[in-house]
């Protein structure tokens, strides 16, 4: 074994304490031994146990009464209770009391074994969902300690607001600035927070794919449906669901969520009778809803349906005073995971983050902290910071705006002038770099291109072949 558990073994049997340690050490743990009840609980501090074995039948306390007060000193402490009898009233009673299994003697030794490890899985996925609830209620603080940033303070209040209502929500900002965070915020402060939150990112997921995954599916939907299977809103179903990038669902589908959203009802593909759900929506987008309901391509009666209350989220370079908080929290986060023990950012480091503005917004920040703590080179996370920043400083260069060369005008050479077609060349050329630039900031991603330079996506793609910048993407 990797990590060396201690186990302790209370029994009043030296026989059984010799042979159960001997059995537990092949098992590869480290063993202790105590006579009984009392003995066990003044060696607690000493041993500090990762799993306990407990006779049930003891001198002076007994070994519910042993168990009781286990559980009173550290509640999560695995305890396997041993007894010769079986009795379902002592089974029953201990189960109740907190152990996490009870064998009979004699048992086999893979019992043992299986036992041990149920035990132990227990603990540690314990462990691991109080770890995930400590991290959203920093999530939550993260957001709503916004520091003096206006806008954050703004998104902040609405959150307080609207965050213990069912009402629905849906989040708008650029890729990458947390909507995802702002979501989980809502879901934490709610009165829904016991209950499932479930995540489904609309652009993942063929529209056919899509449904059968919100909506489920009854046998015999089409070929391959064995058997019936719930899907993300039954799963949700008290909780909350997140629909992420909800402006690239099909119309088809928007038809149903539209549904969801009037009634609380659905039907599973296939399914004949209506389902009642009772769960809470929240939405999010990057892109423009107005343009794409102007073009037909989101239904105006879901938009309005969403649009209830729009907590809108400002891109990092907007919030700039929140980097060393977000850096704070990535630093802690990664050093966890990765096991490192990076404490800050040297200053000329952050001096370069404050300046730099963050196209990929909170998650490229997140990433590059990531970075630094994992390879441990923070040198070179500082010149790559600055090589960005000149390659975007030279691109908007008051000097670079309008090169009269590139344009075909020399104004020492020429005696006559085409002002007209000189215009139509120079705003060519000026769409050009304002595309380019754009779509660098957005990885190339038209669609999220086309929103920010307020152009349906179609003359997007039209513009960059006219203006030659499909080649190499």
């Amino acid at each position: 074994m990797s990590e060396r558990f201690r186990v302790l073994v209370i029994d009043d049997d030296p026989g059984v304490r010799e042979y159960m340690e001997a059995l537990v050490t092949r098992q590869g743990y480290e063993v202790f031994g105590a006579p009984d009840g009392e003995a066990a609980l003044k060696r607690l501090d000493e041993v500090r146990p990762d799993l306990v074995t407990l006779d049930v039948v003891l001198p002076g306390m007994d070994g519910l009464q042993t168990l009781e007060s286990l559980k009173q000193r550290i509640p999560e402490l695995p305890v396997v209770m041993l007894s010769g009898h079986g009795q379902a009233r002592n089974i029953v009673e201990a189960m109740r009391l907190g152990a996490s299994d009870f064998l009979r003697k004699p048992f086999e030794v893979e019992e043992l074994e299986l036992a041990f490890q149920k035990a132990l899985e227990k603990r540690a996925l314990k462990r691991e969902v109080e770890r995930l609830r400590g991290r959203a209620r920093s999530e939550t603080e993260m957001i709503l300690h916004c520091g003096d940033n206006s806008k954050m303070r703004e998104v902040r209040d609405v959150i307080e607001q609207v965050a213990d209502t069912d009402i629905t929500v849906l989040i708008r900002g650029e890729s990458g600035t947390g909507k995802e965070l702002v979501a989980r915020t809502l879901f934490q402060l709610s009165g829904r927070n016991e209950q499932p939150f479930v995540k489904v990112n609309c652009a993942a997921l063929p529209s056919e794919l899509l449904e059968s995954e919100l909506f489920g599916f009854e046998k015999g939907a089409f070929t391959g449906a064995q058997k019936r299977k719930l899907g993300k809103f039954e799963f949700a179903n008290h909780g909350t669901i997140f629909l992420d990038e909800i402006s690239e669902m099909h119309p088809n589908l928007q038809a149903k969520l539209l549904q969801v959203l009037q009634d609380g009802e659905f039907s599973r593909l296939g399914g004949e009778n209506d389902v009642r759900v009772d769960t809470r929506i929240v939405a999010a987008t990057n892109r423009n809803l107005e343009e794409a309901v102007a073009e037909a391509s989101f239904r105006e009666d879901l938009y309005y349906r969403l649009n209830v209350v729009t907590i809108h989220l400002p891109p990092l370079r907007d919030r700039k005073e929140t980097i060393p908080m977000l850096v704070d929290r990535f630093l802690k986060d990664n050093n966890e995971q990765y096991r490192r023990n990076v404490e800050s950012l040297s200053p000329a480091t952050m001096a370069a983050f404050m300046e730099y503005d963050w196209p990929g917004n909170v998650r490229e920040l997140e990433n590059m902290v990531r970075r630094m703590v994992v390879l441990g080179n923070e040198g070179s996370l500082l010149e790559e910071i600055r090589a960005r920043d000149v390659s975007t400083a030279s691109k908007e260069k008051p000097e670079n705006a309008l090169d009269l060369t590139a344009i075909g005008v020399d104004i020492a050479q020429d005696d006559v002038f085409d002002l007209k077609a000189i215009s139509r060349r120079a705003a060519q050329l000026a769409e050009k770099r304002v595309i380019e630039k754009v779509l660098n900031q957005t990885r190339w991603n038209r669609k999220e291109a086309a929103e920010k330079l307020q152009i349906s996506y179609k003359a997007l793609l039209y513009k960059m072949k006219e203006s030659g910048l499909n080649e190499g993407r």
